[in-house]
């Protein structure tokens, strides 16, 4: 009596089955083969990604072997191409090796056009490094408040930034002649413990210049007094050489 059961309830199974396969067949097919399709899709795109990355780290280093042989103009267009044509990190990274191309060949404006590019892109990391290239590159030509709306975003205490930005910013104050302001804001610097050693050894370094008076305006140098003349000289008759003219009269004998 089990296996009759078992039987009938293999049956009723079997036809169940059959009838879900008769509506639903096609899509469980569409289905597998979409599963498929998408999972070879996958693997063929990892490949390519991989193929592009592959390429653009070679371009990249060899843009960046002509920039440190001394062939700006080349690497600036080699990076460019890159910029335009790699993958997302790479072309970000490519675009500011691009500017510093430029700025090394003398084409501050195209280079902080490309800074400024940067810093307002989606990165937040690598806006941040274009605002300081472009704030150090413009730093001795930019007014004050130009130069803290470029930084204002790195300003903020609590930035990590903020060390840089002030620096560049006591630079400023250095370079127009506010020393006062310049020393004070680069002893803060010094004691810092948030900034990076290296900035600290400059401040400190800046601060013992400064306060050792360094940068001030002690007038000029007066001009040193016009030489005496010479006696004129005069040639003598018998032997043709010259001989100095007697400017004090005749000479008691």
């Amino acid at each position: 009596m089990t296996d009759i059961f078992h039987e009938v309830e293999e049956e009723v199974r079997r036809e169940r089955w059959e009838k879900i396969w008769k509506e639903y067949g096609d899509y469980i097919v569409a289905a597998a083969a979409f599963i498929v399709i998408a999972a070879a899709g996958w693997q063929l795109w990892r490949y390519y990604e991989h193929r592009a990355q592959l390429r653009a780290s070679a371009e990249y280093l060899t843009a960046q072997q002509l920039l440190q042989t001394g062939q700006a103009p080349v690497a600036a267009e080699a990076f460019g191409k890159l910029a335009d044509d790699a993958p997302h990190g790479y072309a970000l990274i490519s675009r500011l090796q691009e500017a510093g191309a430029l700025q090394t060949a003398g084409r501050t404006a195209d280079a902080v056009k490309l800074y400024t590019e940067v810093a307002h892109g989606g990165d937040p990391l690598l806006a941040a490094v274009g605002r300081v290239r472009a704030a150090w590159a413009t730093v001795e030509t930019s007014s004050r408040p130009d130069l803290e709306k470029l930084l204002a975003p790195l300003t903020d205490p609590s930035n990590a930034w903020n060390p840089m930005a002030r620096e560049i910013l006591a630079y400023w104050d250095f370079h127009n002649g506010k020393t006062q302001a310049a020393l004070a804001e680069y002893k803060k610097l010094s004691a810092d413990k948030n900034a990076p050693d290296a900035l600290r050894q400059r401040s400190l370094a800046m601060t013992t210049y400064l306060g050792a008076g360094g940068g001030q305006d002690y007038g000029t140098v007066p001009p040193p007094p016009a030489p005496k003349a010479l006696p004129a000289l005069t040639a003598t008759p018998d032997t043709g050489k010259p001989a100095a003219t007697n400017t004090q009269g005749p000479q008691k004998k």
